[in-house]
């Protein structure tokens, strides 16, 4: 054997408390222990690895760097019990293509190649390989940093951009290529800036064999794809949007994993990751494997990845994907299809007690952070420390809003009067979470058409109905979510092999819609009525909710000063309402901030000239009143001027 092909076994990351926290559920940071680290060892530079396989009867590397041999450099278990197989490679390091060539103890169990479930990065896909990296960048969002727990705070504004990093904009003249995370930093973070966003969420970047599953079917839980550049690539995308003043929230998907062969699935010729019943550890919908949440070291893994993204990553929040499923165990399951917990109930104790507990560590060591939980049920307290029962979530996605109000913005005008209490139900649990309101990805794709598609009426009133939905949610109480292409009307449905619409900012009626967009976070980020008490009932106060014949809302959004008073009036018919009064807690002048049908946003140019004087004649239980005019699908907002 050449000294090129020797392993060093005297060399580990892993200390005896390492392992202990390991097999007790307790090591939340696996990444520098686990996986593949260049070293160098006894003045010879090579890579370190290590990597739990506990049914395994033999564990070696295979790489460029041997020939794809697994006879050459075998890795030695632990004498310790954890299931750990380790050993110090001279010779290969950063840029070495590898994966462990696994044979098990099991009977019949075929001899398998699997990438490292710890890798730092991998080949692009379709290769499957792991690739020895460092994760060595040199950060620049110190003040940033230092800042960020003001910019994520419950009472800050948050409006959100989401991405999909593959079709945002491409290069048509290269073969419609996607960009690389380096080519999309200055772009991606002038244009959020631009148009008033104050975070960026990425769906998941985690590395995906399958492009289309948008990176919800994972396998490199610490890996971003390598279709768009190196981890550094991604770490300067990220250090520009902070640069930017630009928050970052990454899509993570605990819930379920993709089962490729090179992946987690039956790993060590059993079933490590995933539970081993199928009633548990298969999911019907997506037709994946599910984490066996019960088992320590998997805990371990799961949560080291979450903390991964925010520690090495710098990632300022998490989006936690698809909860529901992982909290029922007959989510998507009929009768005879799932087995009851230990007190013959639903709930899956075992990932209850996961989100739990990773909400803690996460809090616990970064407290500038939000988590969010994508929970399409009525589960309670979500949102509420877990030291008081609830999951320890920062927030959720309010998703029987964003289906509401689809639905009623659907309907034809003239119907709409059947359905107002799809717009007004939402704040009768408003505050039992706090809540962002997403338009998100899944409202655009699969046959859904575009979100000015689902619009009623002629061209010019779709454009109108779209302007007044985004007035309302941006003056509705809770975070906003705006999946990227909807804030300039895009027309066509999303599809991930394609760029965004962006040539339909040629038209002036998608420049009109883009603007108000932009003008609607402006707003939303200057008024503090608006955002300051977002999760607390002080914040909204209806003035009127009854108006079914005109289909017309009116409500107070307030500040936690006195002077911080907003007024929102939402005229959800093409028919234009003159001298229509709504009742305000006070006299003197109301300027009207906001007009949905101001001829810069393509409307008639109806309104209030400007601003209105209230005067002493009572309406809807309070001391004064305006009379207004209403234009035909807008929004109104006014200021109490003092």
């Amino acid at each position: 054997m050449s000294p090129k092909s020797e392993v060093l076994h005297g060399a580990s990351l892993l200390t005896d408390a390492d392992v202990y926290l390991f097999k007790e559920g307790n090591h939340f940071k696996l990444y520098d222990k686990l996986g593949a680290h260049p070293l160098t060892v006894d003045g010879r530079d090579g890579t370190q690895f290590a990597v739990w396989a506990p049914n395994a009867e033999r564990v070696s590397v295979i790489g460029d760097f041997n020939g794809w041999d697994a006879a050459r450099h075998p890795l030695a278990a632990r004498w310790d019990g954890s299931g750990i197989w380790e050993g110090f490679i001279p010779g290969p390091g950063k840029g070495a293509l590898y994966k462990y060539a696994i044979a098990s103890k099991v009977r019949g169990a075929p001899r398998s190649e699997k990438a490292d479930p710890l890798g730092f990065y991998s080949e692009a896909p379709p290769r499957s390989a792991s690739v020895v990296w460092d994760l060595d960048y040199r950060w620049c969002d110190a003040e940033w940093m230092a800042g960020r727990t003001k910019a994520n705070a419950l009472g800050s504004p948050m409006s959100i951009y989401e991405v999909h990093i593959g079709s945002w904009r491409r290069v048509p003249e290269e073969g419609n290529r996607s960009l690389t995370y380096r080519e999309m930093a200055p772009l991606l973070a002038e244009y959020v800036r631009e148009m008033g966003f104050t975070h960026v969420e990425i769906m998941p970047i985690m590395e995906h064999p399958f492009y289309g599953s948008w990176g919800y079917q994972t396998i490199g839980y610490f890996a971003p794809t390598s279709r768009y550049g190196t981890p550094q690539d991604f770490m300067y995308l990220v250090d520009m949007l902070h640069h930017y003043g630009i928050g970052v929230i990454l899509d993570w998907v605990p819930s379920h994993f993709a089962t490729d062969g090179h992946g987690l699935g039956q790993f060590d010729g059993t079933s490590l990751y995933e539970h081993q019943d199928p009633r548990k550890g298969f999911h019907p919908d997506w037709k994946s494997a599910i984490f066996n949440y019960g088992r320590n070291e998997v805990r371990d893994f799961l949560i080291s990845s979450a903390m991964f993204w925010l520690d090495r990553y710098h990632a300022d929040g998490l989006r936690i994907d698809a909860v529901a499923s992982m909290i029922y165990l007959d989510y998507s399951r009929k009768a005879g299809e799932w087995i009851p917990n230990r007190y013959g109930g639903r709930e899956n104790l075992e990932a209850l007690s996961l989100i739990r507990r990773l909400n803690e560590v996460a809090y616990g060591a970064f407290p500038g952070i939000q988590t969010t939980a994508e929970e399409s049920t009525a589960w309670p307290m979500v949102t509420r420390p877990v030291s008081l029962g609830g999951l320890g979530f920062g927030l959720k996605w309010k998703m029987g809003w964003m289906h509401d109000m689809l639905a009623y913005f659907s309907k034809d005008p003239l119907f709409r009067k059947f359905s107002h209490k799809d717009l007004t139900f939402s704040m009768w649990y408003a505050y039992t979470e706090n809540f962002v309101l997403p338009l998100s990805h899944d409202e655009v794709v699969h046959g859904k058409g575009s979100l000015v598609g689902k619009m009623p009426g002629l061209e010019m009133e779709k454009y109108a109905n779209l302007k007044a939905l985004y007035g309302y949610m941006f003056t509705h109480p809770g975070k906003k979510l705006l999946f990227m292409g909807c804030e300039f009307a895009q027309w066509k449905e999303w599809t991930h092999e394609e760029s965004l619409e962006w040539n339909a900012l040629d038209h002036q009626t998608h420049r009109d819609v883009q603007r108000w967009v932009k003008d609607l976070n402006d707003l939303y980020r200057r008024e503090p009525a608006l955002h300051e008490l977002d999760v607390e009932p002080a914040g909204f106060e209806w003035v009127d909710f009854n108006d079914v014949d005109h289909s017309v809302v009116s409500y107070l959004r307030k500040g936690r000063s006195t002077p911080d008073l907003i007024l929102v009036v939402c005229n959800f018919t093409p028919v234009s309402h003159g001298d229509y009064r709504v009742g305000v807690p006070a006299g003197g002048p109301w300027k009207e901030i906001l007009n949905s049908d101001a001829k810069d946003y393509g409307g008639h140019g109806l309104g209030n000239l400007g601003a209105v004087e209230a005067v002493a004649e009572p309406r809807h239980g309070r001391s004064h009143s305006l009379r207004l005019t209403l234009p035909p699908l807008g929004v109104l907002v006014f200021k109490r001027e003092m």
